[in-house]
């Protein structure tokens, strides 16, 4: 299964550090909400009514997820008036989400189907 090409590979040996981080981002990536709300905010910004109904989850319940991303550092947050607009921090974070959703396409397809 090809994820990415070779150029596209760390430069350099990762430290103790580097993988504690990562570990905790793939963490955070590993809840269903979380994912769903970073997929959404891949489109573009969005405050907290619209990614409610993206995601189909209750709005404490998103509140609470969007915090958590706040709080690592993942998304970003600007007022509008009364309302508060998230989206991504950086570019990397859309393209691990996008892997992420790619290797499950992968996985769905290419499994062999059952009666």
């Amino acid at each position: 299964m090809h994820l990415s090409s070779a150029h596209d590979a760390h430069p350099r040996s990762p430290g103790e550090e580097q993988f504690a981080l990562a570990a905790e981002l793939l963490a955070l990536l590993g809840d269903r909400t979380r994912l769903t709300l970073l997929h959404a905010l891949a489109g573009g910004e969005a405050d907290v009514t619209t990614l409610t109904d993206r995601c189909g989850a209750a709005r404490p319940a998103v509140s609470q997820h969007l915090a958590r991303l706040r709080l690592a550092g993942l998304v970003n947050t600007r007022k509008e008036g009364r309302r508060v607009i998230y989206s991504l921090r950086d570019g990397h974070l859309r393209r691990l989400v996008d892997e992420a959703l790619n290797v499950a396409d992968h996985r769905l397809t290419d499994r062999p189907l059952h009666d």
